[in-house]
Order: C-alpha cells, then sequence, then structure tokens
C-alpha cells in the first residue's frame, strides 16, 4: 500500500474542507437538522455539484466520478468531522453499490445518473436488524440462495438465479416484516420497518421483503419510489443523534420491482457490498473523534485552574496524547479498510472507529466539564454522535467477533477433521 496521497485525493479533501468550513458550521448543522429533509437540501446540491460528492464512487459512463471506495471514505472523514446531516452515507456508500452490482441494465441506466447528480438519494429498507447485520458484518448475514436453484415449494417463490437472500434480519415469519406478493405482472408489498435512516426523505427505497410461503420464504430487494408508489407512510422519529435522521416507513399495498432480472446469479457478494459500508462508517467516525480532540485540545490551552492552563498539567496531557494515539491508529485502519476492501479489515476498522470515537468523546466531556454537556455547546453533539453510530452500527464486540471469523481466525474443526474443538488458523 502506498501510504502516500495522491494530488487528486488531496484535492477532494481540501476542496471539501474548504467548503464545509463555509457552509456547515455549528449554526448551519443545527438549523438543518430542524428543516423537513433533515439536511440542508442547498448545500447538498452545491456538494453535488464541486466537488461532486454524491457521484465520487459512480463510474464515468453514469455521470459519476469515476473514483473509489478511498476517495468515497476521504470525503466522509470530512462531513464527519463536521457532523454534516447529508444523504451521502445511504446513497453514496449503499445504495449506489448495491444497484451498480445488482440492477438490470435499465435500473443502473435510470438510477446511478440521478443518483451521482444528487438530484435522487436513496436507502435500504431493513425491517429488521441494523445495516452492519444485514450487510453481513455482525453475523451471517445475507444467504446467497441463488446458487441453490430450484422454486418454492408452492410455486409463487423466485425460481432458479433469482437474487434472494435468506436471513432474520430481514424480518419474515408469520407476521412482521416485510411481505411480497404477486399482483397480476408486478408486486405489492406489504408491513413495515421501524428503524430506516434516511427513510423520510430519501426518493429512492430498496425494501427486503419476503416471498414465499412460511416454510420456505426467501427475502428480495425490491425497489419502491416514494413519488409515485401508493400506500407509503413515512413518519420521522426523535433520535438520539439528530445529525443521523431516521424514520420508521410502513408499506400497504404498495407497488414494486425487484432489483435485477430474475434467472441471472448475484455478481458481487453482499458482505463485499458490507466491507465498503463499514469503512465509509469507520473514516467517517475517525473525522468525528479527530475533530473532537481538536477542539479539545484547544480548550485544554486556554481554559486555566490555579493560575495554569489545564493542558500543562502532566495528566492532562497524558490523557491528550492517549486520544491522539488511539485516533491515529483508527485512522490507518479506516484508511486500509477502503484500500483493501477486504471484510475482515473492515470490521475490525469499524469496531476500533467506533471505539475511538466514543472514548474520545467522553474525554472532550468530561475535559470541558461542565461546559461540555450543555446544550450550546457542541461536544455534546460529538458525544451523541459516538454514542448512537455504536447503537446502530455496532455493538464493537459482535463486529469483532465476525471479523474474526471472517478472516478463518479459528477453525470449527480439530485435528483429522474432527467438529467439535477449535483450532487456531496460522496466519
Amino acid at each position: 500500500m502506498d501510504a502516500a496521497f495522491s494530488d487528486e485525493q488531496e484535492e477532494i479533501r481540501r476542496t471539501l474542507r474548504e467548503v464545509l468550513a463555509k457552509h456547515a458550521g455549528m449554526a448551519e448543522v443545527r438549523a438543518a437538522v430542524l428543516t423537513p429533509a433533515g439536511h440542508d437540501t442547498d448545500l447538498w446540491r452545491r456538494l453535488a455539484e464541486r466537488p461532486g460528492l454524491p457521484g465520487l464512487a459512480v463510474e464515468r459512463r453514469y455521470g459519476g466520478a469515476g473514483c473509489g471506495l478511498l476517495e468515497l471514505a476521504l470525503a466522509c472523514e470530512e462531513t464527519g468531522r463536521v457532523l454534516l446531516p447529508s444523504p451521502l452515507l445511504a446513497t453514496s456508500a449503499v445504495i449506489v453499490p448495491l444497484i451498480a452490482a445488482l440492477g438490470t441494465r435499465e435500473q443502473r441506466d435510470d438510477l446511478l445518473p440521478r443518483l451521482a447528480s444528487g438530484e435522487l438519494t436513496g436507502t435500504l429498507v431493513v425491517p429488521r436488524g441494523t445495516l452492519p447485520a444485514a450487510l453481513g458484518l455482525t453475523g451471517p448475514g445475507p444467504v446467497d440462495r441463488s446458487r441453490e436453484g430450484g422454486r418454492s415449494r408452492n410455486g409463487d417463490g423466485p425460481g432458479e438465479g433469482d437474487r434472494s437472500w435468506d436471513g432474520d434480519w430481514a424480518g419474515g415469519g408469520r407476521a412482521g416484516g416485510v411481505q411480497a406478493r404477486r399482483s397480476g405482472d408486478g408486486w405489492r408489498l406489504y408491513g413495515e420497518a421501524p428503524q430506516v435512516l434516511d427513510g423520510h426523505s430519501a426518493g429512492l427505497l430498496l425494501v427486503a421483503a419476503r416471498t414465499g410461503g412460511y416454510a420456505d420464504a426467501r427475502t428480495l430487494l425490491f425497489v419502491v419510489r416514494p413519488a409515485t408508489a401508493s400506500g407509503v407512510t413515512r413518519t420521522r422519529l426523535t433520535s438520539l443523534d439528530e445529525t443521523r435522521p431516521q424514520a420508521r416507513v410502513e408499506l400497504r399495498d404498495t407497488e414494486a420491482e425487484p432489483l435485477g432480472p430474475p434467472g441471472s446469479r448475484v455478481r458481487e457478494e453482499p458482505a463485499e457490498v458490507g466491507a465498503g459500508v463499514a469503512a465509509v462508517l469507520a473514516a467517517e467516525a475517525v473525522g468525528a473523534a479527530d475533530r473532537a480532540l481538536e477542539r479539545t485540545v484547544g480548550h485544554a490551552r486556554v481554559r486555566e485552574q490555579f493560575g495554569r492552563p489545564i493542558g500543562s498539567f502532566q495528566a492532562v496531557k497524558h490523557r491528550l496524547a492517549d486520544l491522539y494515539v488511539a485516533v491515529e491508529a483508527a485512522r490507518s485502519a479506516a484508511y486500509y479498510a477502503a484500500w483493501s476492501g477486504r471484510p475482515a479489515a473492515a470490521g475490525l476498522a469499524l469496531a476500533q472507529a467506533l471505539e475511538t470515537a466514543r472514548r474520545v468523546s467522553g474525554e472532550a466531556v468530561q475535559l470541558h466539564g461542565g461546559i461540555g454537556v450543555t446544550w450550546e455547546h457542541e461536544a455534546q453533539l460529538y458525544f451523541k454522535r459516538a454514542a448512537s453510530d455504536e447503537l446502530l452500527f455496532g455493538p464493537v464486540d459482535r463486529l469483532r467477533a465476525r471479523a474474526a471469523e471472517t478472516a478463518g481466525l479459528f477453525d470449527t474443526t480439530g485435528p483429522f477433521g474432527v467438529p467439535g474443538e477449535r483450532e487456531a488458523v496460522v496466519l
């Protein structure tokens, strides 16, 4: 890995930081979360024009910049520094790669240019569980059954090669989750998802819905366009972190189309998309932790006690030095995860970044004293972001456990292939 960034990558970082410094201060962020969209739509359009933020990782043939995951992670590190409320994570890190990997040619030609331009935003609707669970970061995640072939026993399920995934993350059972039923030549969706990132404002919903009977149900991804589809109710929720808006999405007899053509195989495993999401989330958390530490160091230089700045005390110096080391270690892990795209590396990077953000923001509140928990100060906003992200995208121990399992750190069979024992694998 070349540790030095290219001139283009440095320009992306520099340009974005300049724009955010002018238009995304704490006052602007506080005002943006109170709008119906939950983010500054004018700023989103500005970022779409320069530096072309929504289309950063979209191929040039679809109107994007043609950059990769590392450039998107660098951009998200900058948005994390200012706690920018925006559709960037749900749209560019989740929806774009799913459509690019699984969509039909017509779906890609229709949706990707609009997503790249910022005209359209999207989100993944997972009826039960979180994004890491759905994308295989905290558990087995979706299991691709297209390679098994065959139809469901009652004949209304997907045929051989359909893009269908199993897993409790999608809901299911006799009640709960989202159910899909054939209606003429199309599909209809019924059910609800209680917690959807940017669900109240997204112009495109990718809904994980169960098809087939109870005993042999499968999960497909469906495209729903709320602007034209009937029976869609979206209710914005009150969340711990207002800069990360969420909503409850209810579907009642809602028309939808499957993502991708029936009869074709999945070209990219869901875990690969999950690795990208984890790398981007890790970079964003590192940006928030870095900014919280920067503000805390600045406060320690000017806050006086016993006639001296508190930053001159050895105990405070040691605490700040430890936080600096933690942030730099998390940053290195996030960069490597974005550069390599390895699922295990991404899961570990996300765990380390979430843990670092929680530690740094907690220390920031402590070192700011009583002012750190007041509504007017920004320290509490970084603390809420760290706490909320660990709830939404963790927990950290499950991220690490799944990364170890993905990397094959422990074999499930003992010597001579005898099951029931655990043997360390030499890496």
